[in-house]
């Protein structure tokens, strides 16, 4: 039963959400470390490229077992893997943790996350569609009950037989990789690394890990860049996200990411015009137009690319290969993710104002493909968007809203739904009826 009137999927979606927490709990402090005096004494300086090696080191090991995790999770489960990686995550932080009493607060915060992720995976009930996949019908019903999901949606949305949520035999790590690039499959797929992989690139890895160096060298005096990059930054960003995930399914994913893109790519491109013309100076307007536009584009991408994209790159992967493309494309997202936090101390150490044209033109590239091949998604099924996914991309965002529109209209009959699922409490789990379409 619901707690104080909250579903139980709202505290199961938290808790598993801790695993992004601790990614970026680790990859969004390192940056402001290598600007730490105590840093700075206990390793030698380093070179642009060494502190851009020290940095993106992380992503580039997340990037390498985030290619298979998806076939390992396709035919183990999401949970037995999150508890896995949960698992090895408190006995790296605690070999770290042997390590000088500065260093030990960090990873002890993040173990201490990651015994409550692990805990929570024993819990939790495991996915309902990857239960359906897998032919486990009647305990796919059980876990939607635990979860308090509409009855309704449930009938509609999970448990009818569509085509692409059939029972299908478990396939090992290389198949379900080999399957998301066959016909059918790999349309989805590519958009899903193309949103995912592209995203990363319009910089806002450079602007996270050094924004201390970019405040810096827009003039600011050291403590003050540190204070702004470390604090404020920080502060806006989580503010800004909690009301924009919360207000996410108002706004079509297609809008979220056009105007994320031109607003992005326009403080990319006007931060490096300025740059280009020598008009960034310790004194003078210009210099903060330079901080106020980093704000707006770390801000912009939170509230936009941050969030809609992961939503989008999952949910127009169909069951077959959800898994499998999902962790391929988290993968790419890592390394490109990566390939920025390596090249940019690079590039401000040798061009003030190259980093930001390169950002600004790939954001421009990327939001201009989506404009053209991305379907808009918002308020549909998974099941809904595969069906249109079925049909060529240029007319798949037309057929998605007439599916919606045909849902509106015609909405299925409560009574029916709620008297299918109400048999989870009693003896009739396995005579669930579920309508069939032609």
């Amino acid at each position: 039963m619901p707690i104080l009137g909250i579903p139980n999927y709202i505290p199961t979606t938290l808790l598993i959400s801790l695993g992004g927490f601790l990614n970026g709990y680790d990859t969004g402090s390192i940056g402001s470390i290598t600007e730490m005096p105590l840093f700075a004494t206990s390793i030698s300086p380093l070179s642009p490229l060494l502190r851009g090696f020290a940095v993106s080191l992380i992503m580039l090991t997340g990037a390498v077992p985030s290619f298979l995790a998806g076939g390992v999770a396709e035919r183990l489960g999401r949970l037995q893997v999150v508890f896995g990686g949960a698992v090895l995550f408190v006995v790296w932080e605690q070999f770290y943790g042997l390590l000088g009493h500065w260093k030990r607060l960090p990873f002890i915060i993040q173990a201490s996350v990651a015994i409550v992720l692990a805990a929570s995976c024993l819990l939790l009930p495991q996915s309902p569609r990857w239960l359906i996949h897998h032919g486990r019908r009647e305990q796919a019903i059980k876990e939607l009950a635990r979860l308090d999901f509409s009855l309704i949606e449930a009938e509609r949305d999970i448990l009818r037989p569509v085509a692409e949520a059939q029972e299908a035999p478990a396939l090992g790590a290389w198949q379900s990789l080999r399957l998301c690039f066959r016909r059918g499959y790999r349309a989805r797929t590519s958009l899903a690394l193309w949103t995912l992989g592209m995203v990363q690139l319009c910089g806002i890895d450079g602007v996270l890990y050094y924004a201390p160096t970019l405040f810096a060298q827009a003039g600011l005096p050291s403590q003050q860049a540190s204070f702004l990059a470390s604090g404020a930054s920080s502060i806006l960003i989580l503010a800004i996200s909690i009301p924009a995930l919360i207000f996410a399914d108002r706004f079509g994913r297609r809008l979220s990411i056009n105007i994320g893109g031109v607003l992005l790519s326009g403080c990319m491109l006007l931060i490096g015009s300025l740059y280009a013309a020598d008009s960034v100076h310790s004194y003078g307007n210009a210099r903060w137009v330079v901080i106020v536009s980093i704000f707006v584009f770390a801000l912009t991408y939170s509230a936009t690319w941050g969030i809609v994209s992961r939503i989008y790159a999952s949910e127009i992967l169909p069951a077959h290969t959800r898994a499998s493309a999902n962790s391929l494309a988290q993968g790419l997202s890592f390394f490109t993710n990566w390939l920025v936090a390596i090249i940019t101390p690079v590039f401000l150490a040798n061009s003030s104002f190259g980093a930001y044209f390169l950002f600004g033109f790939l954001s421009l590239t990327t939001v201009s493909v989506l404009y053209l091949f991305m379907p808009e998604t918002r308020g549909q099924s998974l099941e809904i968007i595969q069906e249109a996914f079925a049909r060529p991309v240029a007319r798949s965002w037309m057929a998605i809203r007439r599916e919606e529109g045909n849902e509106v209209a015609n909405p299925a009959p409560a009574s029916s739904a709620r008297g299918s699922l109400d048999s989870v409490a009693g003896t009739r789990v396995g005579g669930l009826r579920v309508e069939t379409t032609a």
